[in-house]
């Protein structure tokens, strides 16, 4: 049987070009969450499969990796269903696994906890520009924080570290899922009906409010209903206008001190944000799991044409593990999309010190080399980066392959 070069589809090699930004933006990343009081924690990439069936992951419930059971556990012969063969898979996100890890060590953990967790996930997604079956995640927490102070520090964070890898203009949408229900329970849509009415209203941007308004009656909601429903969101301002028109409009409907909430987190990250970046009021925005209980959130980035990160507040979702309600919220960067924006704008790894390479005759002495890696190694002890290689028939070639590598010096070294 015939090797296979190419990976799996939906996964890729990735080439030292690549992995030199990806190091990069992993650690401009980290120290600027370290800056806001985020802390490193790790899970394993397997988990079990109870807690990714759990009806919280949404649509990415459909997409995991199962894992069979091993050893004697494994019986193909008596397996009836699909749970007699499998009992694990993959992470689809890093959010399910920080609440288990939190339900299990929150004794030895101190409130809040401000996690920083970053990894490898994976969904049996169709591959697409800036989508892979294997990505990584980069995600920022707060557990036990109830109050706002939690959404604006992680928006604060987020964006500082957009900022600081020279992202610009770009722009934060935020909503809060208690005024998704309010605005559909105000226009006479019954509770057990706001999740499809969510899903098709999060189609907005795609297919407008005609296409909107079309696909609910094909669903068969009311007319009037539709149409008072639609209505709501012709007259909301994407400011904090817009959330005050809501909290008298929706009266009855929506609880004042939620309207109150999220207008207060738009005031405190406009006041205090640093980074070039705009925060609008968005009531479409919806985000797509299920485990979102308030305040929600996504970047978008024309360039891109799509969401480069998002989170929001999943109040109920450790309390699964625990029986005790736990606040949380937390806020993910689409880090292989960041990386593939830099990528396409030819983006190069600021340096405070050059790149030297030493290319070496084969010919050269025994002394001469031991001078020569006695000089390297006080160079690379001060922070250069330092190549030394063969000298090559080929040198005009080596040379360009080197300067296409980053290496803005080349000192050539014959033998005497």
């Amino acid at each position: 049987m015939q090797l296979k070069k190419k990976p799996v589809t939906g996964m890729k090699d990735i080439l030292p070009k690549e992995m030199e930004i990806r190091n990069y933006v992993l650690g401009v990343m980290k120290e600027t969450y370290r800056r806001f009081g985020f802390v490193s924690m790790e899970t394993p990439c397997v988990e079990h499969l109870e807690n990714l069936n759990s009806k919280q992951g949404g649509e990415n419930e459909k997409l995991i990796f199962k894992i069979l059971k091993r050893g004697e556990k494994l019986k193909m012969d008596e397996a009836k269903e699909e749970n007699d063969l499998v009992d694990c898979g993959l992470r689809y996100d890093l959010t399910v696994p920080l609440c288990r890890y939190y339900a299990n060590h929150s004794a030895e953990l101190p409130s809040p906890f401000k996690a920083l967790q970053t990894g490898n996930v994976w969904r049996a997604d169709r591959p697409q520009r800036g989508r892979y079956r294997q990505f990584m995640q980069c995600d920022i927490d707060v557990i036990g924080e109830a109050s706002c102070i939690a959404e604006i520090d992680l928006i604060l964070a987020t964006s500082a570290f957009l900022g600081e890898i020279n992202f610009k203009k770009f722009t934060i949408r935020i909503n809060d899922r208690r005024i998704l229900k309010a605005m559909a329970a105000y226009s006479g849509f019954a509770p057990e009906s706001f999740d499809t009415v969510f899903i098709i209203l999060d189609k907005m941007d795609k297919i407008g409010i005609e296409g909107v308004a079309a696909e609910l009656e094909k669903e068969g909601f009311d007319r009037a209903n539709i149409a008072t429903y639609l209505n709501l969101f012709q007259n909301i301002e994407p400011t904090a206008e817009g959330i005050r028109y809501l909290k008298k409009e929706l009266e009855g409907c929506l609880e004042p001190e939620v309207a109150d909430n999220l207008e207060n987190i738009i005031y405190q990250v406009e006041k205090a944000k640093q980074a070039d970046f705009g925060l609008v009021f968005d009531p479409t925005l919806v985000r797509g799991m299920s485990y979102y209980t308030g305040p929600i959130f996504e970047i978008t980035m024309d360039e891109f044409g799509g969401s480069v990160g998002g989170g929001g507040r999943y109040d109920e979702m450790i309390g699964k593990f625990t029986g005790q309600s736990t606040p949380a919220c937390g806020f993910s960067i689409g880090f292989e999309r960041i990386v593939m924006l830099l990528l396409e704008h030819d983006f190069s790894v600021p340096r405070i010190y050059g790149k030297r390479a030493y290319l070496v005759d084969k010919n050269i002495t025994k002394e001469a080399l031991e001078s020569l890696m006695s000089k390297v190694m006080i160079e690379r002890s001060k922070g250069m980066e330092i190549s030394v290689d063969t000298m090559k028939k080929n040198k005009k070639f080596q040379k360009e392959q080197l300067a296409a590598e980053g290496y803005s010096e080349i000192v050539e070294i014959f033998a005497d």
